[in-house]
């Protein structure tokens, strides 16, 4: 065993990932057709196009009146009320000079007129009624496809199905789509010192979190979690585990014993197979490693609670988002800093934060912990909301300083 390791920056690290340990490789190749319910959370496999114009027809976005402009040339104007269209309605009540028709939000714009009088601009008239004033041509008329053509591209593939997007694609007529198979991954926390939550603990032992928040985390991302399991420092039996783990599995995650220690068990298991560990430029987190086991792609994060956390949204987002087809997440913000820590030079360090505003509107990160990004401070993730990222050439932060956000 050396302790004298490779060290990469995160960018390098992140590209060896994406280009050895899943071969450089795209998404998962299987899809399924999905009934749009169903399809929430899901990744689009393929774009998803409007069945015809969205609206489909001319309509009303006000309660009012339905004219033809031209007859309002001089205000205030009376005209004859020869109808009226409620939402719904198939009628087309047909307009001679000097008549309207009342008409409701959402209803189709009778052929004959070309702009809407909101009922606050008249008397309220249901016989004749008094125009006071009016906008120009076309005012409060929705367009026929004017928020999309029949055709046109509602969603790309890669796009994840958030509620937002399925109200999109139901508004568009859009009753089934194509989505990635969900990737199987199957996590293992590694240590004799880790029992359940509710297990009384014994002199040395510690609730075990991190399958815990790498089975919701994955989930929420749209995986299948196969199996969350705790593998013991018995070499013998965490191969025997691991072979168990990678057998229908896309993707394994262990947490734990990927330093340079004399009982780091994922380390000295992994390397049975040419697993590669690497020191990267990041705090928390410096110590990472990975591996294919059977075949199967094995990504070996360190174990205490935020660094695996953190590594996870650094290493392990980016290899589901590439078995997903999915769009990375977007680029960093910018907030000021809300109070002042000190960051380790030379690394990059990820801070858990809570986001607010200052008097000016400006975005404030705050840490969630009073000891910032302190690896062992599982709380700090409970109630952040970003985490701060601090370049590597920066040592101390100071209020008003401006960091990178990147979103959790």
């Amino acid at each position: 065993m050396t302790t004298d390791r490779v060290l990469l920056t995160v960018e390098e690290y992140l590209d060896e990932l994406l280009t050895h340990l899943l071969d450089g490789s795209g998404p998962l190749d299987e899809t399924e057709e999905v009934p749009l319910p169903d399809a929430l959370g899901r990744v689009l496999a393929q774009p998803v196009t409007a069945v015809g114009d969205v609206p489909a027809f001319a309509n009303s976005a006000m309660d009012g009146y339905a004219v033809r402009r031209e007859d309002l040339g001089t205000l205030p104007t009376i005209l004859q009320v020869v109808g009226a269209v409620p939402a719904g309605s198939g009628e087309d009540p047909a307009l001679a000079p000097g008549q309207c028709v009342r008409i409701m939000t959402g209803a189709p714009v009778p052929t004959g007129a070309d702009t809407i009088v909101p009922v606050e601009a008249t008397d309220g008239g249901t016989a004749e009624v008094t125009i006071a004033r009016v906008g120009e041509r076309g005012q409060h008329v929705r367009g026929a496809g004017e928020d999309v053509r029949g055709g046109d591209v509602v969603a790309a593939a890669g796009t994840t199905v958030t509620a937002r997007v399925l109200g999109s694609l139901a508004a568009a007529g859009t009753a089934t789509v194509t989505v990635r198979r969900r990737p199987v991954v199957a996590i293992a926390a590694t240590g004799d010192e880790l029992v359940a939550p509710g297990t009384p603990l014994a002199r040395g032992q510690i609730f075990e979190s991190n399958g815990t928040h790498l089975a919701a985390t994955l989930r929420e991302l749209g995986a299948e979690v196969r199996a969350t399991v705790v593998l013991t420092d018995d070499t013998e039996a965490f191969a025997a585990g691991l072979d168990e783990l990678t057998s229908g599995a896309d993707l394994v995650l262990l947490t734990g014993g990927v330093s340079v220690g004399d009982f780091d068990v994922s380390r000295i298991v992994l390397e049975r197979s040419g697993a590669t560990f690497r020191h990267v430029r990041m705090q928390p987190g410096k110590p990472q490693g990975w591996a294919r086991w059977r075949e199967v792609p094995v990504l070996a994060l360190p174990g205490n609670p935020v660094s695996t956390a953190i590594s996870f949204e650094v290493f392990g987002r980016p290899l589901l988002d590439r078995l997903l087809g999915r769009a990375p997440l977007p680029g960093p913000t910018r907030a000021v800093a809300g109070s002042a820590w000190r960051s380790p030079a030379g690394r990059r360090q990820y801070v858990p934060v809570v986001l607010s505003s200052d008097d000016v509107g400006r975005l404030v990160a705050t840490p969630s912990h009073a000891r910032g990004s302190a690896s062992h401070m599982v709380t700090s993730l409970a109630g952040a909301q970003a985490l701060a990222v601090v370049a590597e050439e920066t040592d101390a932060v100071e209020p008003g300083d401006l960091v990178q956000i990147r979103s959790l």
